[in-house]
């Protein structure tokens, strides 16, 4: 059971706002989990940015979470960055406002969070890390390119069975400007809209 909040947020979402040819982008994700699915396999997807700090982290908590919420069982979902720096803290606040329950477990230049969707299920991790850190996993995973300079400058990830680039335009563009608010929730609705419609499809 999701926290109601959040349940409602994913209720408001409309999947049929999503643009045909982005549908297409989709699909390669659709298809590996149809895959995984069938042969009832543990289902690993890494989500990876340059810097592991907004775009990785927001893709980790909504995969997991609609994972969740459309019961599609053995999916584990992590985060990385071709460089490790820190989970941007407006991230958080996004979250929040969107009906996660995050509490800060650790101080320091990179502090980790522990992110809870669901009152009964773990809480998702997040820190910033190296798509290749120890805390993620090593081989039979997704590595799912968050951002087109990680997928650029990332040729091979070690480990992976599939690649996969969903490709988001960084909210960190409106950083310091009076349209910071609505440009990160924006880009999280998108990406839990475009999450939606990947795990709904395994319906």
């Amino acid at each position: 059971m999701l926290l109601k909040p959040i349940s409602d947020v994913i209720q408001s979402l409309d999947i049929n706002t999503i643009p045909t040819e982005r549908k297409q982008t989709l699909k390669p994700l659709i298809n590996y989990l149809k895959e995984k699915n069938k042969t009832n396999e543990a289902i690993r997807l890494n989500f990876i940015c340059t810097h592991n700090s907004r775009r990785s982290h927001i893709s980790q908590i909504w995969a997991q979470t609609l994972a969740a919420y459309y019961k599609i069982d053995k999916v584990s979902t992590y985060s990385g960055g071709t460089e490790a720096t820190a989970m941007f803290p407006k991230v958080g606040e996004t979250i929040i406002n969107q009906g996660f329950k995050v509490v800060k477990l650790s101080e320091g230049k990179n502090p980790i969070y522990s992110i809870k969707y669901s009152e009964n299920e773990p809480a998702i991790i997040a820190f910033s890390k190296q798509y290749g850190d120890e805390f993620n996993p090593s081989s039979k995973f997704a590595a799912i390119m968050t951002c087109s300079s990680a997928d650029e400058g990332c040729p091979m990830v070690f480990g992976c069975d599939k690649r996969i680039a969903i490709t988001y335009e960084d909210p960190k563009q409106s950083d310091g400007t009076p349209h910071q608010t609505e440009t990160y929730k924006n880009r999280s609705l998108q990406i839990a809209t475009e999450m939606k419609y990947v795990f709904s499809s395994l319906n």
